[in-house]
Parts: structure tokens; sequence; C-alpha cells
């Protein structure tokens, strides 16, 4: 829903912008409130997921009739950039924003990184490298940077750091696959800087060198990330790097390309397995008792301190362990840097990963089950 020429962004500061144009948006706790509503297009946001969100932990007294002044206000804003009055809508228990995904940064980037992985599994790696670059192309900077001092940003920008990191990593193994592994290196050097701990980023930076003929390099890499990994946290590698590391020593040749559209291939049947925006009201975790826990719009924090949203009181669990984000792209579960780790499906994850209806989840001794509705 709307007129040709008005564009909204969360992928760099907040944006609205008419034929580029760009409109004001409001005061601070205004465009936060814009946010968590573009981030949940489509889906009622409760008025307590958005006063919780932009007045945190201690909500003003006048939240709830200054949030009806916002949400007028908003709606001002959008029928004089020439939006339907009805985008913007009253839906039990809170609001709705109704925009087209291809109006959104976020949207064209889902839409892009589906595109790119669909043709990397059918071995179209050079129309998979567009595609992905063009998902990437719609980053313009921090998520939300503008609002920074809201909490709820934190959730939401760690959950789409991921997602933009697997973009980066989908995209690298597809230029690898098109013979282009010499232009992939200086990025990948760049990324495994700012993101150390994430293996796959490091295996397709191995792979790259091994590529182009750079075995001593390869092998110098696996060497860097296995001492950080062991200096910083205290594990491993993984299997999957391990065993890229015995067969580099053994100089066997490396299938890239059947690699890239297996990669693909999984990914594309984790997205089907479950939905990408869960459209679901009613989601949460139950555990083996029965149990249910109510995940919460946008972020919902785990751990034994009291002030988690979901707390468990057990000597296993960190005080902060982890945190579940949907920022419009389907769910995220984060460790927290926690000190035994979060297992999804029987594996412990990195850093974050998403979830899909009817994973496991184990946090310490507590097993849980994801439902989406």
């Amino acid at each position: 829903m709307r007129p040709t020429g008005i564009d909204f962004g969360v992928l760099g500061t907040l944006r609205m912008a008419v034929d580029d144009r760009v409109v004001s948006l409001g005061a601070p706790k205004q465009r936060a409130v814009f946010a968590m509503l573009l981030l949940g297009r489509g889906r009622p946001v409760s008025v307590d997921a958005l006063i919780d969100a932009v007045w945190e932990q201690s909500p003003a007294a006048a939240a709830r009739t200054a949030l009806h002044s916002y949400i007028s206000n908003l709606r001002k804003i959008l029928a004089e950039s020439g939006m339907p009055r009805e985008a913007l809508a009253a839906a039990p228990p809170g609001y709705r924003l109704d925009v087209a995904e291809d109006a959104t940064d976020l949207g064209r980037f889902e839409k892009e990184k589906l595109a790119g992985l669909r043709a990397a599994a059918a071995g179209q790696f050079p129309s998979a490298a567009v595609h992905l670059s063009a998902a990437l192309a719609q980053w313009r900077g921090p998520v939300l940077g503008d609002l920074s001092d809201f909490a709820f940003v934190d959730a939401v920008a760690a959950a789409l750091v991921d997602e933009r990191i697997s973009v980066e990593t989908a995209r690298a193994e597809a230029e690898i696959a098109c013979g282009q592994a010499a232009l992939v290196i200086g990025p990948l050097e760049t990324l495994v800087a700012e993101h150390p701990y994430r293996e796959p980023l490091w295996a397709q930076l191995i792979t790259a060198y091994y590529s182009c003929g750079r075995q001593a390099d390869a092998l110098d890499a696996f060497r860097r990330v296995k001492s950080i990994l062991a200096e910083d946290l205290g594990i491993d590698p993984g299997s999957a790097i391990s065993a890229l590391q015995q067969r580099i020593l053994r100089q066997e040749p490396l299938d890239v390309q059947g690699a890239a559209q297996a990669t693909a291939v999984h990914t594309i049947g984790r997205l089907r397995s479950g939905s990408t925006r869960s459209t679901a009201s009613r989601a949460g975790l139950r555990d083996a008792s029965g149990q249910w826990f109510a995940l919460r719009a946008m972020a919902t924090r785990i751990g034994r301190q009291a002030d988690n949203d979901i707390v468990l009181d057990a000597a296993d669990v960190s005080r902060h362990h982890a945190v579940i984000v949907d920022a419009g792209t389907g769910p995220v579960m984060v460790d927290l840097r926690s000190a035994n780790g979060v297992y999804v499906q029987g594996t412990r994850i990195e850093a974050n990963t998403n979830l899909f209806d009817g994973d496991r989840i184990r946090i310490g001794a507590h097993e849980f089950t994801l439902e989406l509705g």
C-alpha cells in the first residue's frame, strides 16, 4: 500500500522518503514508535510492546496518551505523503502499519537474498552473486543508527547484522564458485576482523586462499581462527572448518561449486520449513512439562536474573544468557556470551541463528520447542 515514490528504511538511519525527498518523522520517541511499526509491518504491534520499547523499563505516566498522539502525528505525516489513512490502522492489541515489502529496504534485502540463494541452489552462480550483492546494497549504515539510545535497537541490530553476515558469506561462496576467489580475499579479511568468531566467514576465506593456490595463507587463516576461538572463548573450531583444513593439508581439490550449491539448498530448505516472517499472534517456547513461555514483540530476554522476560533460576544458566529477536525477518536466537552456550537442534550456535517452527532449543538443562502458532 504505497503510491509510487514512497520508500522506507531501517538498514541505516530510520528513513522515509518521497521521490528521494526525506520526510521528517518527528521527535526521537515518535520515530522509535514508527521504527517498531515498520519492523513489524503487516502485523499488529501491541500497545504494551510499543510502550516497553520506547519508554523501556520506566514508562512515563502519560505514555499511553503520548503514544496515541504519536500515532495521530504519524498518520498525518503518511497522509500528507500520499499514503491512505488506513495504512496505519488500529489492530488489536495495538496498531498495524501496512506497506509493501518492496517499499522497504529490509523487504528488498530479503527478496534479493532469497533470489540469490535460489540461483546458487540451481548452480547459477553469476546470477547468485548479482542478487546477493543487490541485497547488501540495501544497507546504508548501522541499523537504526539514529535511534541507538533505545535498548530495543541493540537486539534488532544484532539479528539483522547476523542476516547481513550470512549474505556476505553466501556472496563470497558464489564468487568463489564463479572462479573469482581473488576478489573476495580482501573483503573477507575485513569481515573476519570485524566478526572473528564467525566460522563460516573464516571457511570462505580459507577456501578463497586455497583456490588461488595460496595453501600457506589458507593454513595460516585456520591457525588464526583456532587461536582466537581458544583464547577468547575456550573452544575448538567446529568439525566443518577442521575437515576443510585436513583436506588442504592433503592438497585435495575442493568442489567449490558443489559446496555452494549444497549450502544454498540447505538454507532454502530451512527457510521453507518455517516462515521467514511469522504472522502468528501466538508464538512462544514450550518446555518438556508443557509450560508455555510467550515471546514478546521484538525481543525476549532469557537468563537467570530477575530482569529477564523468561527467568530460568538455575546455576547452569547465565545471568543474561540469550535473547530471541524478531526484527521483521523471522525470529533469531542470539547468544549473549553465555558461559555454556545455546543449542538449537542439538548444535551449539556460534553467535546467532535463525529459528524456525518446531526447533528444539536447549539453555543449560532447560529444553524448549519453538511454536510459531
